[in-house]
């Protein structure tokens, strides 16, 4: 068989059942993200040989990597650098106890339910439960009326410095897992060094991107060929990757950071013009190759590791520690607010949780039981936040 038609059936397929998917989480008030992913588990749990062939399709592997640079560009671009510098002491206390809570009880859970595992494995399996997937919760204050209050002010805001904290997490530890791979000794000063590269890079990207990238982009407006605005920013997130991973950092930490840099000022011209901004033209794209990454994440996950005893133990471990470590928010928000809501809404875990197994796996530093205990987290903490924010918010309006 001709392989472009085999792709193109394998994503024809895999966009179907992620549509599907999607339809009914978002019938039952879930994100489509959920669904996504809950289809591909059942997509791989049917055990027909060309399923079981996506799996390890190199193709369908790559399209799903494009699809993480897509999808953390658009994180990225949902901010922008002033969000973070308007960021208040709130906000930012907020999303700190969250990070450090998270990382103390998910390496206390992972060091329990994982003995035989290194220390690096423990660490990077509680750096994977850091990042708050904000969009379930941002939905819940908006369907609840509570978009504009005080909590959902601070929530947002937390989730904004959430994403980086857990994205400069992800760069250490992946760095240390490489360090060691190679033999070297993991020494104090390495990590000295992991951090001071990471945090060097994110800051000379920003502070040289938000000087170059306004002429970048005045330069390609004055091209007349049709989409000069999507390839100009595709090209931006896709050499800052490209420039992350050069000098060792995942290349998701470019992507993000270049959404990170572009705002709506970037597409002004092209708008004024008649044209869509770049958000917009970036949904075809990130519509179709965002849910393969979803799908193909599903399909990893072994359902028959979930129920053996020591996965069972992980995931209900780091359930409680995703939860708790999250609680932590609460004595950081601001007084007079609702600070249990607060705490909620920073429960939900998502794409940035999801990116870390999938590096975990193909880097052999997680085996099928602890990949599937990590996706199910996800699914877990996703299922729960919207009832318990949703419940605690009515309450308080009702006390008031």
């Amino acid at each position: 068989m001709d392989p472009v038609s085999r792709l193109g059936l394998s994503i024809a397929l895999i966009l179907a059942v992620a549509k599907v998917g999607g339809d009914l989480a978002a019938r039952l008030k879930q994100p489509s993200v959920l669904g996504e992913l809950l289809a591909g588990i059942v997509l791989g749990s049917i055990g027909l040989p060309f399923f079981e062939g996506l799996r390890t399709d190199p193709n369908i592997d790559m399209l799903a990597r494009l699809g993480v640079l897509i999808l953390l560009f658009e994180v990225g671009l949902e901010s922008t650098v002033r969000d973070v510098m308007q960021v208040g002491f709130a906000s930012l206390r907020v999303a700190l106890l969250g990070t450090v809570g998270t990382l103390l009880t998910g390496w206390a859970a992972a060091a329990i339910a994982m003995p035989d595992s290194s220390t690096l494995v423990h660490l990077f399996v509680a750096s994977a439960i850091t990042a708050t997937s904000i969009g379930i919760s941002a939905r819940v204050l908006k369907d609840v009326g509570a978009a504009r209050s005080r909590e959902a002010a601070t929530i947002l805001s937390a989730a904004v410095l959430d994403d980086i904290l857990g994205l400069i997490a992800l760069a250490i530890v992946t760095g240390m897992v490489t360090h060691s791979a190679s033999g070297a000794a993991v020494t104090p000063w390495t990590v000295i060094r992991l951090v001071l590269v990471t945090v060097g890079f994110l800051a000379l990207a920003i502070v040289a991107g938000v000087k170059l990238t306004p002429l970048l982009f005045r330069l390609t407006a004055r091209l007349r060929t049709s989409g000069v605005l999507l390839a100009t920013g595709l090209s931006f997130c896709f050499v800052l990757a490209w420039a992350s991973n050069a000098i060792g950092l995942a290349p998701i930490v470019g992507a993000f950071t270049a959404g990170l840099i572009l705002d709506d000022s970037h597409s002004r011209r092209f708008v004024e013009r008649g044209e869509a901004s770049l958000s917009s033209r970036m949904e075809p794209i990130s519509s179709w190759l965002v849910p393969i990454f979803f799908v193909l994440m599903g399909m990893r996950s072994d359902l028959s590791a979930i129920v053996h005893p020591r996965t069972l133990l992980l995931v209900v471990l780091l359930v409680v520690a995703a939860v708790v470590g999250k609680l932590a928010c609460a004595l950081g928000a601001p007084r007079g607010s609702n600070r249990l809501a607060v705490a909620l809404g920073m429960i939900p875990r998502g794409e940035v949780s999801l990116v870390f197994a999938s590096l975990g796996l193909s880097m052999g530093l997680l085996d099928a039981g602890q990949y599937s205990a990590l996706v199910t987290v996800v699914v877990l903490t996703t299922l729960v936040t919207p009832a318990a924010l949703r419940a605690r918010l009515r309450s308080s309006a009702a006390a008031a």
